[in-house]
């Protein structure tokens, strides 16, 4: 499922990630890759919000929906 349809506050394994090259690199240095955990804090307004290690990371809607979790 994508991220953005994902439930809130739950943690959830990242499947595939579907983006290009540079994108797709960017995402990997924040720690968003295929077997990190991740958990969605909060979607409203087209951003998201999602905690991924110890951190928090804000990502658009647009961006997010590329990110396939389980």
């Amino acid at each position: 499922m994508p991220l953005v349809t994902a439930p809130t506050d739950t943690e959830l394994k990242i499947v595939k990630v579907f983006a290009d090259g540079d994108t797709k690199r960017h995402l990997e240095n924040l720690g968003i890759l295929p077997g990190a955990s991740i958990s969605l804090v909060k979607s409203e307004a087209g951003n998201v919000i999602v905690k991924i290690k110890e951190g928090r990371v804000a990502l658009t809607r647009q961006l997010a929906t590329k990110i396939f979790v389980a």
